[in-house]
Order: structure tokens, then C-alpha cells, then sequence
């Protein structure tokens, strides 16, 4: 019994000692996409756009490790070129809604009152929205491209950042050293910009993080209904729509690979922000 005690007490230090494997693991990926999504378009082996109708629809093979679409154009060149669009979408929508929604958190915890429950109505209301729906209607309305999904994107995954934030800016908002930088005559900006603001910015950064996935999925899918990044630019919805008729021939190579570029980047961002949340004491 000692001896199994002594084990679980050096397994809980070197736990805490080395921190949380699966946090470690996520962020590694995490840093590891995003680094592919920034330098993709110059270490990919060729031209994303370049066709070649002579090699179209092959296997993996030597020269083309995850094969050719129905145009010839090679798919890991492809892949890598479009994870800066499939990143690029998540990351303004996410800095969005994440700046938009702490905006808000902060002034229903700080005003309380009327002005809370005026913006939980409000933000109550937007949760009921379809997100895929509301970036399809933009793009029907304003054209397809990058900027209708995103922005509508963005007014619909503020809520979700917001009620979370809320919560936790409420608590630190009731703290005692908030009443004592009131008494010391310090204005309501200085206090939330340089004391609550920092305090609840793991939560931000939890619930953005977790986020990031879901907004990949969404603007992704966007894409794939043809309303989002259009053709012949790469990005992995789009990929994945492309390959639709090449399944039926049996080229799966374009679908799979870009489908597993989504599954990859979502669960490594959604493990990562859940770890986040959990340490930071933040719940979804």
C-alpha cells in the first residue's frame, strides 16, 4: 500500500510538473496547422492551380503523395495552399465575435439592471438562429465570397462567447477589489480595460479557441453549398464539394483529403479550447 501510495503521489507531481498531456498534444497540432496554414502556399510541390488532364484522377503516388482531382491538379498542393483561406475565415470570425461578445459581457456585468437583462434578451434571441442559415441568406443576398459568410458568422457566434464571458465578468464585477478601484476614483473604462478585462481573458481565449472549429465547420460548409470561397481557389469545403462526382468514379483522394484536414483542425481545436476552459475554470 505505501509503495502503490509513493507511485500515485509521483504520478500526480510529474502530472502537474509536465502539465496536461492532452493540452500539450492539442496545442502542439494547433501550433503545427496554424504554421501550415501561414507557409502552405510556398512549401507546396506545385502550382495549386496548375491542370494536367493527362493525370487526372490518379492514386497517391511518388510525385503526387495524395493523388490528382478530376483536373490533374495535385490535392497535397491544394491542401496546403487552402488551409490559409480555411483558417483565414474561423480567424476573423472568431476575433469578431470574441471582441464583439466580450464588448457586451462586460457591459451587462458592470451595468446590471435593465441593460442586462436588454442584452440577455437579446442574446437569447440570436441563439435561436441557424448559423449556416443566416452566412447562406448573406451570401444569397450580398454574393458569394469570403466577406458575407464571415461577418454573418460573426454576429451569430457572439452570443456564444458572450453568455459564457458574462458569467465570469459578473463574479469578478462583485469582487471586492472592483468596489475598492471605484472608491479610489478610478473611471468604469480604466477599471474594465486594465483589471476586469485581463482577468477574464483565459475564458476568451478558452471559448475562442473552442470556437475555431465550429466556425471552420460552418464557413467550410458554406463553401461546400457553393456560396462561400469560389472556384479555382482552394479551400477545403470547397475541395471536399469537388470531389463529389469523383467519388462516384472511385476517386475518393480529393474528398477524404480535405475532409480529414477539417476533422483534424476541429478536434484539435475543440480539445485544446475544452482543456483551456477546464483550467481556467470556464465551462462551454
Amino acid at each position: 500500500m505505501a509503495t502503490l501510495a509513493s507511485a500515485v503521489r509521483l504520478g500526480s507531481t510529474g502530472y502537474r510538473r509536465f502539465g496536461d498531456p492532452l493540452l500539450l498534444v492539442s496545442a502542439a497540432l494547433v501550433s503545427g496547422l496554424v504554421v501550415l496554414a501561414v507557409v502552405g502556399p510556398w512549401i507546396a510541390p506545385y502550382d495549386p492551380a496548375a491542370t494536367d488532364v493527362l493525370a487526372a484522377s490518379q492514386g497517391p503516388s511518388g510525385s503526387h503523395l495524395f493523388g490528382t482531382d478530376s483536373l490533374g491538379r495535385d490535392i497535397l498542393s491544394r491542401a496546403l495552399t487552402g488551409a490559409r483561406l480555411s483558417f483565414a475565415g474561423p480567424a476573423v470570425i472568431v476575433l469578431g465575435s470574441a471582441g464583439l461578445g466580450t464588448l457586451l459581457a462586460l457591459a451587462a456585468a458592470w451595468h446590471g439592471g435593465w441593460v442586462d437583462r436588454m442584452l440577455n434578451r437579446m442574446l437569447t434571441l440570436l441563439f435561436a438562429i441557424p448559423g449556416v442559415l443566416v452566412a447562406v441568406i448573406a451570401a444569397a443576398v450580398f454574393g458569394a465570397g469570403f466577406w458575407a459568410p464571415v461577418l454573418a458568422l460573426t454576429l451569430v457566434y457572439t452570443p456564444y462567447v458572450a453568455r459564457v464571458v458574462r458569467s465570469v465578468a459578473v463574479r469578478q464585477r462583485q469582487l471586492p477589489y472592483v468596489e475598492a478601484l471605484e472608491l479610489a476614483g478610478l473611471s468604469t473604462w480604466r477599471i474594465c480595460g486594465r483589471h476586469l478585462l485581463p482577468n477574464i481573458a483565459p475564458i476568451v481565449l478558452a471559448q475562442a479557441t473552442i470556437g475555431f472549429g465550429s466556425a471552420l465547420v460552418d464557413f467550410g460548409a458554406v463553401s461546400f453549398l457553393g456560396l462561400g470561397i469560389q472556384p479555382p481557389e482552394a479551400e477545403w469545403g470547397l475541395m471536399v464539394a469537388d470531389g463529389r462526382s469523383e467519388v462516384l468514379d472511385g476517386a475518393v483522394q480529393q474528398s477524404m483529403a480535405a475532409g480529414l484536414c477539417i476533422v483534424i483542425s476541429v478536434v484539435s481545436f475543440n480539445v485544446l479550447g475544452e482543456r483551456l476552459a477546464q483550467r481556467f475554470g470556464g465551462a462551454r
